[in-house]
Parts: structure tokens; sequence; C-alpha cells
């Protein structure tokens, strides 16, 4: 089989909402980590495919991919398309690219995502739209008389898109405060889990581990929301975001809404020739998607089916994996995966799998910090995880594994499994 490659890529400095990074949208955003990740190929080399995602839709663009490699004036014949899978947008378009790469002569793809939350865009309710569009049609001013008295005032209302899952009626946030109280997650191991993202994200920048894979954008150099002076002390003390009553999960252990643009290489051997002979590289070894029914199972869950899955196809054990990055939607959805990757009953009857796995190895996760702390731009969190941990996993010794996981809503999630060489 065709041996593939990961190669660290370029992220802009991740921001809350609102924040300095606002009056970007989307492609702007993506513009300048995409120009900078092609200056770093050999002459005027450019990637063979780009696969670029966001996840909040735009009625200005359907295939972001394509304006923004147009946008970055990096090639107007470079094949260009878009991935969406909620938080797991841009580890799809790795899979994605994956797969076109082993079955034709591409060799090298630019692969990574966006998400501006500032800059949400807010439409017309469906009916009004339709009605509006019918008026513009009319042929006479008779006709856009009758239809004005025909409008139906119910229909004449805003859309403003929300972070709710169409088929729950649930945001995230809802469905992983069931997960916790499902699972028994406890309020101060969620802001445990938080507090270590943050010192982990802090040292990791203090230590310079970012330098190489952020660059500036708007005048913003760094990620703006690891906090060094957080406390369990001051993270006990937010109120619940989900359930005023009884809820565990707080603005404190849960990620943040973000703006941001990471990218990604993936690359055949040939491929890998063309990227900078010190970019880490580690070799990508299989992957799994995985889907769960949301309400039995939990909206958050499938990696908890995928994770143990990929691992017994393997014939490998949680000790096996030398380095975890788990996405962090929230500390409880991450408490909850692993108390279910624990559990032989669960894994047996929810994920087919009777193969003895052992134990979570804590110490091994996130070692720089995860999205609670760096943030969570949708479409880019998956370039971004991918990124960190290429670059930390290429410092270990040959054949280290790494495991990479990323929950979505819609009960979806993608997991990937890495080693180096």
């Amino acid at each position: 089989m065709t041996q593939l490659w990961l190669a660290a890529g370029l992220r802009t400095p991740f921001a809350k909402v609102d924040g300095p990074l606002g009056k970007h949208d989307a492609i702007s955003l993506s513009v300048p980590v995409v120009q900078a990740m092609c200056g770093q190929l050999k002459g005027a080399d450019r990637p063979d495919l780009v696969i670029w995602g966001a996840v909040v839709p735009s009625l200005r663009w359907s295939n972001i991919a394509r304006e923004v490699t147009l946008d970055a004036n990096v090639g107007t014949h470079i094949p260009a398309y878009t991935t969406v899978m909620a938080c797991a947008t841009s580890m799809v378009g790795v899979f994605a690219a994956a797969d076109r790469l082993r079955s034709g002569p591409s060799s090298l793809a630019l692969v990574g995502g966006s998400e501006s939350m500032s800059g949400v865009q807010i439409g017309l309710n469906q009916g009004f739209s339709v009605w509006l569009r019918r008026f513009f049609q009319a042929r006479s001013v008779g006709q856009r008389a009758e239809m004005l008295g025909a409008l139906p005032l119910k229909d004449v209302r805003l859309h403003i898109p929300s972070i709710t899952n169409r088929t729950t009626g649930l945001s995230m946030g809802d469905g992983c405060e069931i997960m916790a109280k499902e699972w028994g997650i406890p309020r101060r191991r969620q802001d445990e889990l938080a507090l270590e993202s943050h010192q982990r994200a802090v040292a990791g920048w203090q230590k310079g581990f970012f330098d190489d894979l952020v660059i500036s954008v708007g005048g913003v150099a760094k990620d703006l929301l690891p906090r060094g002076d957080t406390s369990l002390e001051k993270l006990a003390k937010l109120k619940p975001a989900y359930d005023p009553d009884n809820g565990t999960l707080t603005a404190g252990n849960s990620s943040p809404l973000t703006d941001g643009a990471a990218g990604i290489w993936l690359a055949k051997d040939a491929g890998l020739g063309r990227l900078p002979s010190n970019s880490p590289r580690v070799r990508l070894v299989d992957y799994e998607l995985s889907a769960v029914d949301m309400v039995r199972d939990g909206l958050l869950m499938a990696p908890a089916i995928a994770i143990p899955r990929l691992l017994a196809r393997h014939g490998l054990t949680y000790e096996s994996v030398a380095l975890w990055e788990i996405h962090e939607a929230f500390s409880a959805q991450v408490l909850c995966h692993v108390a279910a990757m624990e559990d032989k009953a669960w894994l047996t009857a929810r994920a087919g799998v009777t193969a003895e796995l052992g134990k979570f190895p804590w110490a091994r996760m996130n070692p720089n910090g995860g999205s609670v702390a760096l943030g969570h731009p949708f479409g880019a969190t998956g370039a971004r995880i991918l990124s960190q941990t290429v670059k930390e996993l290429a410092g270990y010794p040959p054949n280290s594994l790494a495991i990479v996981s990323i929950c979505t809503d819609g009960g979806l999630g993608g997991v990937a499994l890495l080693s180096s060489t």
C-alpha cells in the first residue's frame, strides 16, 4: 500500500469570537495560511490538490477551498474542493486527500479549514426568502401589489444560525451535559482537566513549541485564549452554562467560540521531497470514522467507538500509544470517552470490541494543551490538532504511535493513528 506522510502545517493564532480576528471572514483568515504554506515549497512548486473546509455556511460562496486558493494567488490550475464534518472538518479533509493520493498521480495535498465565528451570516427565514424571490420575479406592479397583500407576516423574520443540532434540537453543550450526568462525571474533575489544558498550552508557548506552527495575522502573533492565571478556585466559581440548576459544564471547562484557520500537508514519498527537509513529518498509518445513536449513546461519543476499533484492528492497547491528542470540545466529553473506553461491557455492546485494551494513560494526553485552552474554530481544529501531533510525535523514538481523536456534532467522530519514523 502507498505510504502516506503528514507534515506539520501552519495556522493563525486563535482568538475568541468578536476579538481581534473578528474583522476577518473564513476566507481572509485562510489566505495567509495557504500563502505561507505554499511559500515553504521549493521554487515555484505548488500542491497538487487543496482541500479546505468551514462549518458555518455562507451565502457568499459554496466551495471555500477554491475561493481560498484563488484569493491566495497560489495557482489557478490546482483542483480544490470543500469538506465538512463539523468539528472534524479538516481531519476528514486529510482522509479524503489520503484516498485521492493513493488512487492517483498526485503526491502532495494541502489540507485545512477555518472558521469565523465572529462573521456568522444572518439570513432571511426560508418562507420569506421564497416570497421575496417570487416578488422580484413578478412581471407587473399589480402582481406585486397582490403578493404584498398575501405576504404571511409570520414569515417576515430573520434566520439566525445557532449551534444546536437540527435533529435533536440540542447544542453540543446540552448534549454533553446529558453525557456527563449519565457517566457520573464530577465538576471538579472537569475543572482539573481544563486547568491542565491551560497550564500545558501556556507552557507550550513559553518553551517555543508553537513558534513555527503559528503565523502572525492582523497584528496577532500568538493564541489569546490560554490563561496562565486561572486556578481550580477560579474555575469553581463559574456558573453552569447549560443546566443552571444541576449542570457541571461551565465556560471554564468548555472550549470557547473561536476564530482561526489552520492547514497541514499530506504527502506520498515523492511529495515529501517537495517540502522543506526540516518539516516535522510522521506516517499516517490508519484512520477510522464512526457514528452513534445520539440519544442512546450520547451526542459526542463516537470516538469512544472509533478508538477501540482502530486499536483492536492493529492488535494495540491504550498503553501501546505514546501520544494521545484528544479534542477537548468539553472536559466532560473527554472524561466520558475514557470512561466508556475502559468499560468492557460498553465496548462489547456498542463498539463490538472484546479485546483487552487496558487502562488509559492520562499523562500522555495533550502535552501542549487542547481545545479548552487553545480554542476551537470548528473547521480549523482538525488541522491544528494534527500539526501539533506531528511536531510532538516527530521528536519521539522511531515507531512511536499517536492517536488523534475528534468528536463532532451529529454523533460522528474521526480518529487517526500516526507513527514516528
